[in-house]
């Protein structure tokens, strides 16, 4: 599905789908074809490609202040909306991780380079760590915020009663379309309630809340952010699910920065770490003190620090 393209101002509730989803700024707004749909991008700066990829329940514009940053820095910084999101195409299937993983693959060939360095955060954290082990040429460094390896993510929600609890969210999306109405009630105001929820003190502002509960409101977009999580956890007990969690069990040989705010209550910090042990290169574990699930928005300045410093060093350690 295409959006229609609009004019208006993204940031009034006239604005259009096409508006919200494609503010203003120091970016350039395209489409790029890739693994059999269209996905739209925002992208700034030249130099070494860093596609970002954002997580639930947000679109490419979480990493508006990483998109500067890098440009700054002497990157070409390219920030993707995950299929069925933002501006790209709303497909009726293809939500499943391993397709999701080559919808980013595909958009790195389609932007001509020969690889990236991929950065996710939640959704977009376990499909950077999916590519990097599916399509290894693609990926020169990988870069995970608030986000297990896979496996790891499987095991916790299986075997941790405190992350199952955690992550109930996604138990409740399990459900057939109460999930999507809930999303969209009142203005998307669950949107914000989430985020209030899982941010530490540092939460960001009222206004970008607003932007994120517009951005659910396109239609569709609640139905196709969850059918991620339906297939996560449905796919536990199927082939397709166990063959993926297979898969997951070749370990990503490129350099590997993980990120995580200390008071994240979404994905416990005890969830996350220890997801080294899939990494068959230099591996560096990055705490965050005093933020929670969103450390590139509560703490952009030092969130982009890390990664630029991270993505500059020749030799990471391990």
């Amino acid at each position: 599905m295409n959006l229609a393209e609009g004019s208006g101002n993204p940031w009034t509730k006239g604005g259009s789908s096409a508006s919200v989803a494609r503010p203003e700024g120091p970016w350039i707004h395209r489409d790029v074809a890739a693994n059999g749909a269209r996905f739209h991008i925002a992208e700034v700066g030249d130099g070494p490609l860093v596609l970002f990829l954002h997580g639930f329940p947000q679109f490419w514009w979480t990493w508006r202040h990483q998109l500067t940053a890098l440009a700054d820095a002497g990157f070409r910084a390219v920030a993707m909306d995950l299929r069925g999101v933002g501006g790209s195409d709303r497909t009726p299937r293809g939500y499943d991780a391993g397709n999701l993983a080559l919808d980013v693959t595909g958009v790195i060939r389609s932007l001509g380079e020969p690889d990236a360095a991929l950065v996710g955060h939640d959704l977009g954290g376990y499909l950077a760590w999916t590519a990097a082990a599916m399509r290894p040429k693609l990926v020169r460094r990988l870069a995970v915020c608030s986000m297990p390896h896979p496996r790891r993510w499987r095991s916790a929600m299986l075997t941790d009663l405190r992350q199952s609890r955690a992550g109930a969210y996604i138990w409740g999306f399990q459900r057939p379309w109460l999930p999507e109405r809930q999303l969209v009630a009142d203005d998307a105001a669950l949107v914000g309630k989430l985020i209030h929820a899982w941010s530490g003190p540092s939460l960001p502002d009222d206004e970008a809340i607003e932007v994120y509960r517009r951005a659910m409101q396109i239609p569709s977009t609640a139905h196709c952010a969850v059918e991620p999580y339906r297939w996560m956890v449905r796919s536990m007990a199927r082939p397709d699910g166990i063959q993926f969690n297979r898969r997951m069990k070749r370990p990503v040989r490129v350099p590997t920065l993980h990120l995580h705010g200390s008071l994240d209550p979404a994905i416990r910090t005890g969830s996350a770490a220890g997801s080294g042990e899939y990494v068959e290169a230099p591996y560096r574990w990055r705490l965050f003190d005093g933020l929670g699930h969103f450390p590139h928005e509560e703490d952009p300045a030092a969130f982009s620090a890390e990664l630029i410093n991270w993505l500059k060093d020749p030799e990471p350690d391990r």
